[in-house]
């Protein structure tokens, strides 16, 4: 007895796509997404990199802000630093004497805050704002006279230097005042003004002296003219009028 043959594949050639069963919208739909994914290249779409430049823009803005931020609060706080180490300085500042004046204390707040305690002397932060550097300029460069994190240890240095700095001072009024110094000098000054003025003086008097003899011997030649013609012209009115 014979066995039936399979029966032959069914057809599929004319069956219906996979998504025959879809809407007409659902492929209006599929079509418009598949040319917005063969529109759009390996970089993205215009609109997508045009906010994608925005969003980076925004964060560049953001970060320099608070780099910016951070900048002024290291400031800020350098500043608060120079001004806690000059509030100590204050009872030593008390006891300099009135007529000195050659020290003036206070934060200059500038890129780099610093804290001057006369004209070459300076107390400034180092690059970590944590430490004091107490400098000076010489004639040969600028020194480092102190460097410390602790404000006791600049107070000690600073006021070892103020006192120095006053041994100084009255040296130079010693050695002004031994040679006449500065009073000599204006001595000198006044002297010389006064007899300038007196040479003035003295110019002036002659001048008005001179002037004076000349308007008189002016004044006796013109009045002996005037009676000289007064007589002649007596005498010939007299040899013309009267003598006949």
């Amino acid at each position: 007895m014979e066995e039936p043959l399979p029966a032959p594949p069914a057809d599929t050639r004319d069956a219906d796509p996979p998504h025959a069963s879809t809407t007409p919208a659902e492929r209006l739909s599929l079509l418009v997404e598949r040319e917005r994914v063969a529109r759009k290249g390996p970089a993205g779409s215009l609109d997508e990199r045009m906010a994608s430049l925005s969003g980076a823009l925004r964060r560049a803005r953001l970060e320099n802000a608070e780099r910016s931020a951070a900048i002024s609060d290291l400031r800020a706080a350098e500043i608060a630093r120079l001004e806690m180490l000059g509030e100590a300085l204050s009872p030593v500042l008390a006891q300099v004497p009135r007529d000195c004046d050659i020290f003036d204390v206070g934060v200059a707040p500038a890129e780099r805050p610093r804290l001057f305690i006369d004209h070459i002397g300076f107390v400034e932060m180092d690059r970590e704002r944590r430490t004091y550097r107490f400098l000076q300029d010489t004639r040969h460069g600028r020194v480092t006279l102190r460097e410390s994190d602790s404000i006791d240890d600049l107070v000690e240095a600073i006021t070892a230097y103020i006192a120095h700095r006053l041994i100084e001072r009255e040296k130079a009024l010693a050695v002004d005042y031994a040679s006449g110094g500065a009073a000599q000098a204006l001595g000198v000054k006044v002297a010389a003004a006064r007899e300038r003025a007196n040479a003035g003086d003295n110019d002036k008097s002659f001048s008005e002296k001179t002037t004076r003899a000349a308007a008189f011997i002016a004044e006796f030649f013109g009045a002996t003219a005037f009676f000289a013609f007064l007589a002649v012209l007596a005498a010939w009115i007299y040899r013309a009028y009267l003598a006949g």
